[in-house]
């Protein structure tokens, strides 16, 4: 961090002689001392004023990292999105935009905080924020009826999935066959999957809104394909004496024969999605607003990779805070870079690239007490990407 400090403009910005270590642990205190939460909604008020932000919607999912060491408060074992075990893990919940993607708020937890209850604890966040109605978009393991409730009650809509448990089952068995028939007037396109989609009056927790039943046949093939792959490996090794999954028990006999009303039973809702409205819209606005929405998830890796949200190598609670808001400033950094990129059809990552090999000369002669400041000769691919940040910064450096 020195190193790459002194190769900067930013100590005469700042009017810092020396960054060390100390200066940056301390900055992270102050953070701790500040009131977090107000400075994020400031933020988020300003940049939506400067860059006319639509009220369309948020799109909300949590995800979790690891902590280096055992000793920090917030690190608590959970369910690893990453697979790996025995690591202590802290939760983030993070908002962006519908359509812009601009990191609206976030908050981090403990590790072993349900999806669900971390929305729950973020609604009264969200209700200070002052937003106008809009859609709030969330997966499965985030929906509770009290969380449906809480955000009907601020006069926001919810397009959320739905766990397909045995309640369920039981209400689409029914129209499962017409979900399945392939009726072209039910086929929705969204990228390179195709949708088949039934809808139903539902009310969840006494909200009302309407159940859509999503019915993949590509994914259904690969599911079924996938299982019945591992069953029949399964049997192979049975037949040799040896142990299985425990999840492919099920499927087989005493006497190691498949059993296939088994199978038939767990390839029931093969490639089939649940999504929960209480906006009155579209088969095809419902696919393109659940499935299409990895904008948050493209923000997840842009923290982990880019930003190198982890590793986190701080054990004390409040500067596992303090380092979680850095990355979220740096991504709120990174998505307004976006805004500014689209036109050049350039991603963020690459134009800071780009722009690292700029650099400025500095002469002074003490003696007679003069300076002299040139940037060196740009390249047209730098000068489009600072004309297109802001032309003012294009006339600086020319």
């Amino acid at each position: 961090m020195e190193s790459w400090f002194k190769r900067t403009d930013l100590n005469m910005i700042l009017g810092l002689e020396e960054l060390t270590e100390r200066k940056l642990l301390n900055a992270m205190d102050f953070i701790e001392k500040a009131n977090q939460e107000d400075i994020q909604k400031n933020i988020f008020k300003s940049v939506r004023e400067r860059y006319l932000l639509s009220n369309s919607g948020v799109i909300y999912d949590v995800t979790n990292t690891y902590l280096y060491g055992k000793k920090c408060s917030f690190g608590k074992p959970g369910h690893d999105k990453e697979g790996v075990k025995g690591r202590p893990l802290i939760q983030i919940g993070l908002g962006v935009t519908k359509d812009e993607g601009i990191p609206v708020f976030h908050k981090t937890f403990d590790g072993n905080i349900h999806d669900s209850k971390t929305l729950h604890d973020l609604i009264t966040t969200f209700r200070r924020y002052g937003l106008k109605s809009g859609v709030l978009v969330y997966d499965r393991g985030i929906t509770s009826g009290r969380n449906l409730a809480d955000i009907n009650s601020l006069d926001w809509d919810t397009v959320c999935g739905v766990a397909i448990n045995q309640h369920i089952k039981t209400f689409w068995r029914p129209t499962l066959r017409k979900a399945s028939s392939l009726d072209i007037k039910d086929r929705i396109q969204l990228n390179d999957s195709v949708f088949y989609v039934t809808k139903k009056p539902y009310s969840i927790d006494g909200v009302k809104g309407d159940l859509y039943l999503c019915f993949n046949p590509r994914q259904q093939l690969d599911l079924r394909d996938y299982r019945r792959s591992e069953i029949v490996t399964a049997q192979q090794l049975k037949n040799n004496g040896k142990s299985i999954k425990i999840t492919l028990e099920k499927f087989f006999n005493k006497r190691g024969q498949i059993i296939t009303t088994a199978l038939h039973k767990a390839e029931e809702f093969d490639g089939y999605s649940c999504i929960f409205s209480t906006r009155k819209i579209t088969k095809s606005q419902i696919v393109k607003l659940y499935f299409d929405k990895d904008i948050v998830e493209k923000a997840f890796r842009s923290l982990k990779d880019t930003i190198k949200l982890r590793p986190i190598r701080h054990w004390l609670h409040q500067r596992v805070q303090a380092h979680v808001f850095i990355c979220y400033l740096a991504y709120l950094l990174l998505s307004l870079l976006k805004l500014h990129l689209k036109k050049l059809d350039i991603s963020p990552e690459k134009a800071l690239s780009e722009l690292d090999s700029m650099y400025k000369v500095f002469l002074r002669d003490t003696k007679n007490n003069l300076s002299l400041t040139r940037i060196v000769t740009l390249t047209k691919k730098q000068e489009k990407i600072l004309k297109a940040i802001n032309p003012a910064l294009l006339k600086l450096a020319t």
